[in-house]
């Protein structure tokens, strides 16, 4: 009897000390999206916890829940809920958390990024790091990279080539200031509004258009909302951060924690992987899906294309301030030394 006593002490003694049980974890960790699978952002935001899932046997359960629900649909409130603790955990865009750290603006300087080997750069760079560094000192932990992909112009109106052509014309734009300050320099109407509402808008003609990766336009089916002409300038990029709320990422243990920070690595790398496909090495298939949807799709020339750089040299030289010129140049010189 007393063997056995000893052998229960020390089986007691071993699994309070075991990183399974090193916690009082939640029963459920609630992780914010803009929007589900299939789109490339919610898919990544899946693996994330389908691997976690795995690899920690279950014992840290996530559930994804899009349209930015948790926070009734304001996108640029998210930020301050993962802070507050409010949210568990989010695969986020950079546009959305940019009201509460500025230094996200530099991915949506107009025209800074010209390819997706520029925009590697960046996030696998000097300027990714410091991203990361200030998410961490505002209370959340920034674990990994991924991508919603190059934001390009749709509208129900007419092929655009120039700014001339878009003078007037109603723009939905994310609630960032820097969207609507570069859509005003173009001659447009922005109208700031969340992607929730965004499609109702559009399907009414409250608003001609709006900008965003082709995956967006082809999954929702944009369409059918009248939104037949398509312009891809590459005008900004659209990455996304895996991240968990300070007060959350302290409870787990280390070893926990690894397994985490390794699933949003990799879901990250097959959300970008996804986000790329048709757009990338010549393959140009998503292009031939949307012509095949009647949509008429207008590749600007380099001429074309630097007249809407030539707009928006003022927007880009009053948020270099705002962003902070050094992060700017630092991306500048990542971006030509890509």
């Amino acid at each position: 009897m007393k063997l056995y006593a000893l052998l229960a002490s020390a089986l007691i003694g071993v699994a309070s000390i075991s990183p399974s049980y090193a916690a009082d974890y939640k029963s459920e960790y609630k992780v914010s999206t803009v929007v589900p699978a299939p789109f490339p952002w919610g898919i990544a935001a899946d693996k994330w916890i389908e691997l976690v899932r795995e690899r920690t046997d279950g014992r840290i359960n996530m559930k994804a829940y899009p349209g930015t629900q948790l926070v009734a649909g304001e996108q640029t409130k998210e930020f301050t809920a993962v802070r507050r603790g409010a949210i568990d955990m989010s695969v986020s865009s950079t546009i959305n958390w940019s009201p509460q750290i500025p230094e996200m603006n530099v991915f949506a300087l107009p025209f800074l990024i010209p390819d997706y080997k520029a925009m590697d750069a960046l996030t696998g760079g000097p300027v990714g790091e410091k991203i990361f560094e200030i998410v961490r000192a505002n209370g959340v932990e920034p674990l990994a990279w991924a991508e919603n992909g190059f934001r390009e112009l749709t509208n129900s109106k007419r092929e655009v080539h120039t700014p001339e052509d878009l003078k007037g014309m109603k723009i939905r734009v994310v609630g960032s200031p820097l969207f609507n300050d570069t859509f005003t320099a173009f001659g447009a109407n922005p109208a700031q509004m969340s992607w929730a509402d965004a499609k109702p808008a559009l399907t009414t003609g409250a608003v001609d258009g709006q900008e965003n990766p082709l995956t967006i336009f082809t999954i929702a089916k944009m369409h059918l909302v009248g939104q037949k002409y398509v312009t891809t300038w590459g005008y900004v990029a659209d990455p996304l951060i895996f991240a968990v709320s300070h007060e959350v990422w302290n409870d787990f243990t280390p070893e926990d924690q690894e397994i985490i920070r390794q699933a949003a690595i990799e879901a990250g790398a097959l959300g970008i992987e996804i986000a790329r496909k048709g757009l990338t090495n010549g393959d140009d298939s998503l292009f031939k899906e949307l012509e095949g949807l009647g949509v008429t799709v207008t590749h600007l020339t380099d001429a074309e294309r630097q007249q809407f750089v030539d707009a928006t040299r003022d927007v880009y030289a009053k948020w270099t301030e705002i962003v902070g010129p050094d992060l700017v140049k630092t991306a500048e010189e990542s971006v030509a030394n890509r």
